[in-house]
């Protein structure tokens, strides 16, 4: 007999920290912005329909309502998929020691590669794992090696046109496609390496070096962004840092929320982080 106000007022309660978590996982950010504005638009058509006897309409609009679900998947698939991304993620970066190791042999081979001005395009994976790109490639299972790297990128072997992929010390993959970034405000000067290492990076926090065919020029790509023109020691210090440091110790909700804040301030927040992170790496 009063199993069921005790029952309803439970799923009140639950409903209302549902609404209110996904209320603060999106606050402030641009999907908040177009998901206000949705319920803005429906909420004015139905009223509208309503109000003037639209039936047909207002019928029309509620056989559309179902689909909302799938619509804001489809909307906010960019943000959701980094969001989820940051909420299940695992600390996979490796021992000081061996990050040291690792990082020393990939400046090796990047400096050999760039010697001989042979295009490379190396990815370091970090905590967002990158299988969905290994798949387009060669898996593998070796110990990063400098003259191994070099083999990989020289002409005409069969992995040279692709990126290689590592995770903590071991080569995972080779000959893989990354996305390409969708960005327009690109140079026309860099290549489909350049551009690929800027699309990954965009979509996972993996960090990219790149060796451009055409000037042997170093760059490295993080957080989607390309520092250019890098000598040995500053990549190798660019390497360490961002290795050694991995991600302060934020809750996975607030790393996902900072995936999510694409609003004005937040932008200028992540690009001020992302500038003076390069520049204490760089320097």
């Amino acid at each position: 007999m009063y199993s069921f106000p005790v029952m309803g007022l439970l799923e009140i309660v639950l409903l209302a920290c549902l609404f209110y978590y996904v209320f603060l996982f999106f606050r402030g950010t641009r999907s908040a912005q177009v998901l206000t504005g949705l319920i803005l638009v429906m909420l004015v058509l139905f009223v509208g329909t309503r109000a003037l006897h639209l039936e047909v309409l207002n019928w029309l609009l509620r056989r559309l309502s179902v689909y909302l679900a799938a619509a804001f998947l489809i909307i906010f698939q960019p943000e959701i998929r980094r969001a989820l991304a940051e909420l299940g993620k695992q600390h996979v970066f490796v021992a000081p020691e061996s990050n040291k190791n690792t990082v020393d042999k990939i400046v090796q081979a990047v400096v050999l590669l760039a010697e001989r001005r042979i295009g490379a395009l190396i990815a370091i994976e970090g905590e967002i794992g990158t299988r969905s790109v290994q798949e387009t490639g060669t898996k593998l299972d070796s110990r990063v090696e400098a003259s191994l790297l070099a083999t990989v990128f020289f002409p005409h072997t069969p992995l040279h046109d692709g990126g290689v992929i590592i995770r903590a010390d071991r080569i995972v993959a080779a000959g893989c496609l990354f996305p390409l970034t969708q960005r327009s405000d690109m140079s026309k000067a860099l290549g489909m390496r350049h551009r690929a290492a800027i699309g990954l990076t965009e979509e996972t926090d993996a960090v990219v070096v790149v060796v451009s065919e055409e000037t042997g020029t170093i760059s490295v790509g993080f957080r989607g962004r390309l520092s250019q023109d890098l000598d040995a020691d500053r990549l190798r210090r660019f390497l360490t840092r961002i290795l050694a440091k991995g991600r302060k110790q934020k809750s996975s909700w607030d790393r996902a929320r900072e995936q999510l804040d694409l609003t004005p301030g937040g932008i200028a927040r992540s690009e001020h982080m992302a500038r003076q992170e390069d520049a204490d790496a760089v320097d």
